[in-house]
């Protein structure tokens, strides 16, 4: 009796390991113990087993992979349906869904969820009282197949829930996937074996999950990402955030990236951001999600036959092609950072010839494998640029070298930098001759000193002459010089020379968006400038005082101070000052108006407008000596609303923020 208690407990504490760890490696991505180790867990749990088969249970980790294959896959009607999701290919869609469900909530504010829509295979998991009984695909929505014995396969799909009071009974949606990564070694082994390689993730996924042979389908690795529910008795959450929680709690994996957002346009602007990443991602993605975070709301609103009226996905085209990697380049951005550039075979991508793409860093190459020579795959994916997924390494012909990154700047030789914490490597060396390069460019851009004439060639040649080594030297330019270069005639001259002494009275938003700090773009400089109203000022603040901004934080307060206090960036501001450069707020330096209703006050606008744009209403707030906001906070002194405000209205309301329509904020002025 002694033995079997002992052997008994051994094994409950084996499982009981294994599922800890699987859950350490696939839910939070926090490993605690070596794969070596791992496997010696596994191994002595098999051979325990197999020592004593009677003590085998139907949710061991042992038993992942069956015996024998199915005979056929069974038929199985969703308790319920699995609808599909209504699509959206812009932000004015999104924004025009967004309308028609506050009409159905009459107004109530609505919090938005975002997340990554997985491209793979959809499916719904059972569990009754914590053990996985039944996992379905979607099929036609009402009725799909039962592929329980693939999905045991997955070591993210728990056999049992990892709590001790698991939901009576809880049907868990999700999505199937294969990662990039894995597909290549899937495709690396079909070659070895004559078989031809796999297109894509998705075609392998769909293929797998309907194995008759749960074993095949094991050795594909695919993985799942949980993200909806079905029929549940006993969930605790009331919101989508809380679900997510809820279902880590029980060990299952959840899609990751997840944010929600008080209204609308944040999560809009959100997904505008999110798509620039999508490249760090090893699985694809064809779009973003957005749902209303309360069920409580999502009930009220419904579905419709076909779809649920509470989210809409919002899609973007996704291209691919095949290419040959024919050479891997490094260029120096304005602020030092160091990117590899792919150059490739030319290939048509989504109507247009594409010779280069971006390999983003250094990491990214390693991660990838990426090497000269390669055949890839190349994807643009909605406005983005673009980039390499993955290469086809089954197409690798011969042995070939391994990419090494350069280790001192290929401009100026300067040694390069790793970013602290980051991914970025970057050349340290302010006078660089590539960076420079690239900053006077901003610095002429349209957003930046708005200086025509100032384009990409003759860049080069003020910096190939050597008569530009800094921002300072542009206002030092002389007729002669600039007649000496070529295509630069009198003419030329003059007008070039006009449009630099104009840029002087571009004010302090426009100059600090010039500068090229970091993370400083055209919003951030816009904002310093209207708190801070003059350079002096803002040099004189410390890093917690520009970072208790709205819509600054710590990262770009830091950036800003280091910037004003260095070396560099001290010469570049007094130079640019004794050339007469404005180094304040538009409004001082046009001797707005000093005093009236809009003195100190902060203005944000929403909803259609009729009498003024958008921009008329923010510029004329500046002139008044207020400062145009972006969102509403405790801090906005009034809301500027138009027709159909959206959630801003009701965060004003809530907050008990001034509304002003059109004719009163015109009145205010003294218009």
């Amino acid at each position: 009796m002694a033995n079997f208690s002992e052997r008994s407990s051994r094994l409950d504490e084996l499982r009981r390991l294994i599922r800890y760890h699987d859950r350490k490696y696939y839910v939070e991505a926090a490993s605690e113990i070596s794969d070596l180790e791992y496997d010696h867990l596994m191994d002595e749990l098999k051979q325990l087993e197999e020592a004593h088969p009677e003590y085998v249970t139907s949710d061991s980790p042992t038993q992942r992979v069956g015996d024998a294959p199915v005979s056929g896959l069974e038929h199985v009607e969703h308790r319920w349906p699995m609808l599909s999701i209504d699509n959206s290919y812009s932000t004015a869609e999104v924004r025009k869904f967004s309308e028609r469900v506050r009409k159905l909530l009459d107004g109530e504010p609505v919090e938005w969820v975002v997340e990554l829509k997985i491209d793979g295979v959809a499916v719904s998991i059972t569990y009754n009282d914590g053990l996985l009984t039944r996992a379905v695909t979607r099929g036609n929505g009402v009725i799909g197949d039962d592929i329980t014995h693939n999905m045991r396969t997955l070591n993210d799909v728990p056999l049992r829930l990892d709590v001790d009071k698991p939901p009576r009974i809880l049907e868990v949606r999700g999505e199937v996937y294969m990662t990039n990564s894995d597909l290549v070694t899937l495709n690396e082994r079909r070659r070895k074996a004559g078989e031809e390689p796999y297109a894509n993730t998705r075609n392998v996924t769909a293929g797998s999950v309907r194995l008759l042979d749960a074993r095949i389908c094991a050795e594909r690795k695919l993985h799942v990402f949980f993200h909806g529910l079905g029929f549940v008795e006993g969930l605790r959450s009331r919101t989508h955030m809380d679900f997510l929680s809820e279902l880590r709690e029980y060990g299952l994996p959840t899609t990751p990236m997840v944010n929600s957002f008080a209204d609308i346009d944040a999560a809009i602007e959100h997904c505008d951001a999110i798509v620039e990443r999508l490249h760090d991602l090893d699985f694809e993605v064809d779009g973003l999600v957005l749902k209303i975070n309360r069920f409580d709301q999502r009930e009220s609103v419904g579905s419709t036959s076909k779809s649920p009226r509470w989210l809409i996905a919002y899609k973007f085209e996704k291209y691919e092609a095949v290419t040959q990697l024919n050479s891997i380049a490094v260029q120096v951005g304005k602020t030092g950072t160091v990117t590899p550039v792919a150059g490739l075979e030319p290939v048509e991508l989504a109507g247009t010839i594409v010779r280069r793409a971006s390999l983003h860093n250094a990491g990214e190459i390693e991660r990838k494998d990426i090497r000269v020579g390669d055949v890839v795959v190349v994807e643009k994916a909605g406005k983005i640029i673009p980039h390499v997924v993955r290469v086809e390494k089954h197409e690798r012909q011969g042995k070939l070298a391994p990419f090494i990154f350069p280790v001192v700047c290929p401009e100026c030789e300067t040694v390069l930098v790793h970013d602290e914490g980051g991914a970025f490597i970057r050349c340290p060396n302010h006078d660089c001759p590539a960076q420079l390069k690239e900053r006077l460019r901003y610095f002429a851009s349209r957003d930046a000193m708005d200086i025509e004439g100032l384009g990409d060639k003759l860049v080069d040649q003020l910096v190939s002459h050597k008569h530009v080594a800094n921002y300072a030297d542009l206002y030092r330019l002389t007729q002669e010089q600039l007649e000496r270069l070529d295509r630069m005639g009198r003419r030329s001259s003059e007008n070039l020379l006009q449009g630099i002494e104009a840029s002087k009275a571009r004010g302090l938003a426009r100059l600090l968006n010039a500068l090229s700090i970091r993370h400083v773009g055209a919003m951030g400089a816009r904002v310093l400038a209207e708190h801070f109203g003059s350079i002096s000022a803002l040099q004189q603040a410390t890093v917690e005082q520009i970072s208790q901004i709205d819509e600054i934080g710590p990262v770009i307060a830091e950036s800003v101070f280091q910037f004003l206090h260095s070396n560099y960036g001290t010469r570049t501001v007094n130079e640019l000052a004794e050339l007469e450069v404005s180094m304040d707020a538009l409004q001082r330096a046009s001797n707005a108006i000093e005093t009236g209703a809009l003195q100190g006050k902060t203005v944000v606008v929403t909803g259609t407008l009729v009498r003024f744009t958008r921009d008329n209403i923010n510029d004329l707030v500046r002139e008044h000596g207020g400062r145009a906001g972006s969102s509403v906070s405790s801090k906005t002194d009034y809301l500027v609303a138009g027709e159909k405000a959206g959630s801003k209205l009701d965060k004003a309301k809530k907050l008990g923020v001034t509304v002003l329509n059109e004719d009163d904020f015109h009145a205010l002025i003294g218009g």
